[in-house]
């Protein structure tokens, strides 16, 4: 990496320049930590050891590179991590409220709040990339990368150490100001700025994210067992959705968030200041058989631009099957989620066949 890093004396007034740039760039806090991460190797091997990622390999394909980014970006010394909240704007009240209230409604689709708008990474990369070339006219040419939940690095150990906040039990970022709605990025650079103090942890003895996990995916304090969260259920997971979790997804259809609704930090959630985030073809109040008519198409046409299109038509609709399997057992007999189904019984593919088939003896049951 070429290096030509400013005087010594003036890297403190260069972090604070920094951070007055993250803020103008859209995002909520912005700080910087050393990239030593040697304490959170045992743990990422043991969590691999068990399994606990699934089908996602490329948690483990790099084996422990993913906890030095020295190694990923040589001559890395510090990462500047930023915060950006997006909890969508336009709706006033209590926003856990209403999703709770979602998903108590059978026929509601529950798509994660993060997904209702834009795709994160391209708005936080782009936003990241204008502040690594800002810091690039102060100083000259250096070296640097940016990403945003992009490159084989722990993301969640660089914001903690740098301050942004604490591991909560769920193993989400959680901060004081804003809960955990909001989306992290970095930036590896070769500049040896001052590093920003951690926080210490304020989960205390609660813990409501455990208890209100549908599926007992998190368990016990920081650990997670992906292979049965809904998350990755419904938007790792490439094959069928093991059956005797099916019931446990309800109605959620891209992501969950039940462990952020439950989480009493997140009564500090922020807005988000960009535009990008705001809900996007209805989908904070859309129903599910709106959503299972729609052909591929209008699928890539309407999640253009949105994180859910990566997840492809096929997982879309088998998502959708097993939300309206779930629905069909508590409104028995209705007419309109049979016919939803009854009219994909014979799609082409075979794991979108397979879930319908399930869906409806849901309803026979």
């Amino acid at each position: 990496m070429p290096n030509s890093p400013p005087d010594l004396q003036d890297l403190p007034e260069l972090a604070r320049a920094i951070k007055t740039w993250g803020a103008e760039l859209g995002f909520a806090d912005v700080r910087i930590a050393d990239v030593d991460l040697a304490h959170a190797e045992a743990g990422l091997q043991a969590w691999l050891d068990a399994g606990c990622h699934g089908e996602m390999d490329y948690m483990a394909s790099h084996g422990m590179k993913r906890a030095r980014p020295a190694e990923l970006v040589p001559g890395t010394v510090r990462a500047i991590v930023a915060r950006m909240d997006y909890l969508p704007s336009g709706r006033d009240g209590d926003w856990r409220a209403t999703e709770v209230a979602r998903q108590h409604d059978p026929q509601a689709a529950v798509v994660s709040v993060y997904a209702r708008g834009r795709d994160y990474h391209k708005v936080l990369r782009n936003r990241l990339q204008q502040l690594a070339e800002k810091l690039k006219d102060a100083v000259g040419p250096y070296g640097y990368r940016v990403f945003t939940d992009s490159a084989p690095v722990m993301e969640l150990p660089l914001a903690e150490k740098a301050g942004l906040g604490w591991r909560g039990k769920h193993t989400l970022l959680l901060s004081r100001a804003a809960g955990s709605t909001f989306f992290i990025g970095e930036i590896l650079v070769d500049l040896a700025l001052p590093v920003d103090p951690p926080t210490g942890a304020h989960c205390g003895q609660c813990q409501a994210c455990i208890d209100v996990c549908p599926t007992q995916a998190i368990l016990g304090p920081g650990r997670l067992d992906a292979r049965r969260c809904i998350s990755y259920l419904t938007i790792e997971l490439k094959g069928s959705i093991p059956e005797e979790l099916r019931p446990l997804v309800g109605n959620r259809i891209y992501g969950c968030d039940d462990c952020q609704l439950a989480c009493p930090w997140n009564k500090f959630a922020q807005r988000a200041r960009l535009p990008d985030f705001d809900e996007r073809n209805g989908l904070g109040e859309a129903g599910m058989i709106a959503l299972f008519a729609w052909e591929e198409e209008e699928f890539n046409r309407r999640m253009e631009g949105s994180p859910i299109r990566r997840i492809g038509h096929e997982r879309w609709l088998r998502n959708l099957a097993v939300g309206l399997g779930n629905a069909a057992a508590q409104r028995k007999g209705d007419a309109a989620i049979v016919a939803a189904l009854r009219a994909r019984a014979g799609h082409p593919s075979e794991l979108v066949r397979e879930h319908v088939a399930w869906a409806l003896a849901r309803h026979l049951a």
